[in-house]
């Protein structure tokens, strides 16, 4: 799955622990989903569209492979 976190985040001007703070999660976990190392739950998804205002198949794309 790709996705624009890291690009919706800077349109907001948030550093990744702002955004971790935001939806209730380590700073690790952002750089993680941001990096594609891991697949948020829908409801972290969710949150994290949320907080940026947008619909969720704004920020996250299934790949042919998904």
């Amino acid at each position: 799955m790709k996705n624009t976190v890291k690009v919706e985040r800077a349109k907001k001007d948030m550093t990744q622990q702002d955004l971790a703070e935001s939806v209730g999660v380590s700073r690790q976990t952002i750089n993680s989903i941001e990096s594609g190392k891991y697949v948020p739950s829908t409801v972290l998804a969710l949150k994290i569209c949320n907080v940026f205002q947008v619909k969720l198949d704004e920020v996250f794309k299934l790949e042919d492979g998904d």
